[in-house]
């Protein structure tokens, strides 16, 4: 198993060095790793038959389907919406987003878009 031919010190569980138990690296170039606590080195058949996979999901063409079926409101909104008076043209709703502008130990600026006139304000809370 070792490449130094070395005799190994305890059994363990693949992907940790036998010599001294520590995490071992992720295999490099060569298909070999070295024990970044000890320093000694292994190959591959340390990981024993671990395999690393990747899935990637994509979505399909009817993933966002139920956005279409919202109200006209609710559809061009700019986040969630709340029950809140718009200045300009008196519409109970408006969407809102939140960022942390000012210093960690102040409130965050929240932003308030109408979802019917898009009137912009903000208030810091």
């Amino acid at each position: 198993m070792a490449t130094d031919d070395k005799p190994v010190c305890f059994e363990t569980d693949p992907g940790f060095c036998p010599d001294c138990g520590s995490i071992l690296p992720l295999l490099g170039d060569r298909g070999g790793v070295t024990c970044y606590a000890c320093e000694r080195a292994w190959g591959p058949e340390v990981f024993g038959d671990m395999a690393m996979t990747y899935t990637i999901e994509f979505n399909n063409e009817n993933t966002y389907e139920w956005s279409k079926h919202k109200d006209d409101a609710e559809e061009e909104a700019d986040g969630p919406i709340v029950e809140r008076k718009c200045p300009q043209c008196g519409n109970e709703q408006m969407s809102y987003a939140t960022l942390q502008l000012r210093s960690a130990d102040e409130g965050q600026t929240v932003f308030f878009t109408c979802t019917k006139c898009k009137f912009k304000e903000t208030e810091n809370s």
